[in-house]
């Protein structure tokens, strides 16, 4: 399997998550402040919403890549 058909493989996964679940969130800590030993850090919760159609488009990259990834001109 070459390397075009990984990435195809990969954008179509992400491309049907994306449109299944909208959205994702991660947790983001920042240091707030250090006063010697002790350190006071806040935890922000960071949500990213995926558009449905960049999950599309990521399907048809990824289908492009699979069906054209393999000929050569």
């Amino acid at each position: 399997m070459n390397a075009g058909r990984m990435v195809g493989i990969v954008l179509i996964a992400a491309g049907v998550l994306g449109l299944i679940y909208h959205r994702f969130s991660y947790t983001k800590e920042s240091h707030e402040a250090k006063i010697g030993s002790l350190e006071l850090s806040v935890q922000h919760k960071e949500n990213v919403d995926v558009p449905d159609w960049l999950g599309v488009g990521a399907i048809v990259a990824g289908a492009a890549l699979l069906l054209l990834g393999g000929r050569k001109p």
